[in-house]
């Protein structure tokens, strides 16, 4: 079944208004954060603006102030993702040791190291083992998380598993005391 086609002249009516609109959400949005994030912002703005075309005021400066909207919503949206990713970067960096060393000066480098670590594991990483450690979810369940299958989830923590070990093994104090198990898994 194919999509259907818009109504004849929401194509041009669209163009018009974003057109009319775009410059000053870029502005907009640049104002508020980096470049390359501004213009991913309102091209996603422009593809709800799309979606929900048939809700534009009909008023020119009504549906600017409505677009503006689209952006803003879309911006914090994504400020709120971040947030997320970075408290689960701290609460990782936060997690009891369970170092050999009664050292608590080895516990604290083993913690630092750990929080360097997660900081450069990708975001699928970061994902995979917050879902398995922090979520303590099993397999299955992460994977409809994620909207992927069991195997293929197993298969991505392993990898961000051995990803963190190959971190972990870069920093010197703690390829003699590893903070955490990386071996902690969600069970299948």
């Amino acid at each position: 079944m194919s999509n259907p086609s818009p109504p004849p002249g929401r194509p041009d009516a669209f163009r018009t208004l974003y057109e009319a609109v775009y410059p000053d959400l870029l502005r907009f949005a640049q104002r508020r954060t980096d470049t390359f994030l501004a213009e991913d912002a309102v091209a996603e703005a422009s593809l709800v603006l799309w979606r929900r075309f048939d809700e534009v005021p009909q008023n020119r400066d009504d549906a600017r102030a409505w677009a503006f909207g689209i952006l803003r919503n879309i911006m914090l949206n994504t400020h709120r993702g971040d947030q997320r990713r970075q408290a689960l970067g701290i609460r990782l960096a936060n997690i009891p040791t369970e170092a050999s060393s009664d050292s608590h000066e080895d516990a604290v480098t083993s913690r630092i190291d750990l929080g360097r670590a997660w900081h450069l594991l990708s975001e699928v990483h970061q994902e995979a083992l917050g879902l398995a450690v922090f979520e303590d979810l099993p397999a299955p369940q992460a994977a409809a998380v994620l909207g992927i299958s069991p195997v293929a989830f197993r298969l991505r923590l392993s990898r961000a598993r051995r990803a963190l070990r190959l971190l972990l093994n870069h920093f010197p104090h703690t390829a003699r005391t590893p903070a955490v198990s990386p071996e902690r898994t969600a069970t299948p």
